[in-house]
């Protein structure tokens, strides 16, 4: 039996956070479900092979359970996101607005990193080290 993790994030403006992953982190929309309010009951993105779902924040027994940056005041998890070339999402980061919190630089462990906040504050770490690769 395989496992495969995908993380879940909850948005306040979730129909305008899935336009800017998508442009900025070149995200694919592959099923958005509109909850007939104006937001987003559920969606899934995909990059490459990797997956994230997503959805409006909301009151509800499950939207109890995860709570958007803006309400915690912080974050406890952070998507890491392997890509082939970091630098030129850097610069489309930068661009999109988000807030560098961690400047790209070369790691110890190889490959280049950077961390960033999205407009609603969810934490991402961006960089070209793949820790599936062969050492």
């Amino acid at each position: 039996m395989s496992s495969t993790i995908v993380p879940c994030l909850r948005y306040a403006d979730a129909p305008k956070m899935i336009d800017w992953l998508c442009e900025t982190f070149g995200f694919a929309r592959h099923l958005v479900v509109e909850d007939g309010s104006g937001g987003i009951a559920h969606a899934q993105l995909t990059l490459g092979p990797g997956m994230i779902m997503l959805g409006s924040k909301r009151a509800d027994a499950f939207g109890d359970l995860q709570a958007t940056p803006e309400a915690l005041g912080g974050t406890t998890q952070s998507p890491y996101v392997v890509v082939a070339d970091a630098d030129r999402l850097y610069d489309k980061a930068k661009a999109a607005g988000a807030e560098i919190v961690m400047e790209i630089a070369d790691q110890d462990h190889g490959g280049r990193l950077f961390s960033c906040r999205d407009p609603e504050g969810h934490l991402w770490n961006i960089g070209s080290y793949d820790p599936w690769a062969e050492a």
